[in-house]
């Protein structure tokens, strides 16, 4: 039984990994975008005004802002705000993916992740750090998780193979059913 404070319902990434299923072979491609910043410029090349492809996406919190000017600059239409945004494809997570992830599996699988990837030693000495030290675990380990360069973007991945998938975060979930 999933914490009560899992969201999400079975998602089509339980199909995709249940049936063995590769976005790929379906033609959808993760694109690494260096930074949220230049949203814009991907929509204008790979949107309906330049290679003609559907785009979806997740953004953090903190960058919805220039996901709806990047989709105001590159023409699909106006985005004043969230429901606008998933309208579109895009859809926000709160704080960052590795939140949601780490609210859906629950601070102790998350733990017993960074321990299976040989970083509880490092978590722990960060956790007594004493800007740390007060906060709640789950924040300490987000925030370890950006400590290192490359963290975020390899936890992410350990994250969902985590995940028990009857339980996908919401925005994940709304990505995935524009697939």
């Amino acid at each position: 039984m999933p914490p009560a404070s899992r969201q999400g319902r079975p998602g089509r990434q339980a199909n995709a990994r249940d049936e063995g299923l590769a976005f790929a072979d379906e033609g959808v491609a993760t694109v690494p975008m260096g930074g949220a910043t230049i949203i814009a410029r991907h929509l204008e090349l790979l949107g309906p005004a330049g290679l003609g492809l559907g785009v979806a996406g997740l953004c953090d919190t903190g960058d919805e802002r220039y996901f709806m000017r990047g989709l105001v600059r590159a023409g699909p239409g106006p985005c004043a705000n969230r429901t606008e945004l998933r309208c579109h494809g895009f859809f926000v997570c709160v704080a960052d993916l590795e939140d949601e992830l780490t609210r859906a599996l629950g601070a102790d699988a998350v733990a017993r992740i960074v321990d299976a990837r040989g970083d509880l030693r490092s978590f722990r000495l960060f956790q007594n750090q004493p800007a740390q030290r007060e906060r709640a675990v789950e924040r300490q380990l987000r925030r370890f998780m950006g400590t290192h360069s490359g963290r975020k973007i390899s936890y992410g991945r350990y994250l969902v193979d985590g995940l028990d998938l009857d339980y996908v975060p919401a925005p994940l979930d709304g990505l995935l059913s524009q697939l």
